[in-house]
């Protein structure tokens, strides 16, 4: 592991000055710790501020970005811009993040940063991933995947150098809690991330809640089944009041990608 790690700052020194899109997630903050001490002032923060990420997530990067002194460039990125997002077709991810990196890109060269970089790891190969092929088409580095390091090695090296992200629930953007097909609306982002924000409130952090049409479909830990059933109550009325119509809960629990489960079928 410790071997990965030494492999991944000496790719990262090879780039001189680097942008690091940047989340606040537990990839993308250990990335660009690694690469502000390996490149210090040659390593800027990019961070996409936008409807399908929780103000709290933005605000929780620029916090880290100020601790640790990092250069930061936030965007702002409005993905109904994006012919094609809110149809949200199967390659939904790709439209949107070759919007996005273009825009990041533009930003980067307004600096002087010829290389960019996004914090994907090997385990992201797995999964039906169709942003990967948007990064590789613009050519954006993946230092993470290249050093083939796992999110629980990612995870494990956050914790070594000293970083509080290294048990940050996973998080992805809010569109991919739509059913390919169905229609992506604002309103339907902010339910949805207020949903999620309320079940982080009641202790469920790590867990996904699914729009199918206006019902919900919430995963968490099958851990922490039997605490929802100590609360499904006031689960239910929160997302009734949000305007849910439905609130079911995910038998299977919580997983990753569970809206590509149905891709080919």
């Amino acid at each position: 592991m410790n071997e990965k790690y030494n492999a991944l700052t000496e790719y990262i020194k090879s780039f001189g000055s680097l942008a690091v899109a940047f989340s606040g997630g537990v990839d993308s903050t250990f990335l660009l710790k690694a690469a502000h001490d390996v490149l210090g002032d040659g390593c800027v923060a990019v961070t996409a501020r936008s409807c399908l990420f929780p103000q709290s997530e933005t605000d929780e990067a620029a916090e880290f970005c100020k601790k640790e002194g990092i250069r930061q460039i936030t965007v702002d990125f409005e993905p109904f811009g994006v012919e094609g997002f809110a149809d949200n077709p199967e390659n939904r991810c790709y439209l949107c993040k070759t919007a996005l990196f273009t825009k990041i890109r533009a930003e980067a060269a307004k600096l002087g940063t010829e290389h960019i970089a996004e914090g994907s790891n090997v385990d992201d190969t797995g999964d039906y991933r169709p942003g990967l092929a948007a990064v590789e088409e613009l050519g954006i580095k993946s230092p993470l995947r290249r050093a083939n390091l796992t999110k629980s090695e990612i995870r494990a090296l956050s914790e070594q150098i000293g970083l509080d992200t290294w048990n940050k629930p996973s998080y992805a953007c809010l569109a991919s809690r739509f059913v390919y097909g169905e229609t992506i609306t604002e309103d339907k982002l902010g339910m949805v991330g207020e949903a999620e924000r309320f079940l982080r409130g009641m202790g469920f952090l790590q867990s996904r809640v699914r729009i199918h049409g206006m019902m919900a479909r919430i995963e968490i830990l099958k851990d922490d089944f039997p605490k929802m059933l100590d609360v499904y109550e006031q689960v239910h009325d929160r997302l009734k009041s949000l305007g849910f119509t439905y609130v079911s809960l995910d038998l299977g629990g919580y997983r990753t990608g569970s809206m590509n489960e149905t891709i080919g079928k």
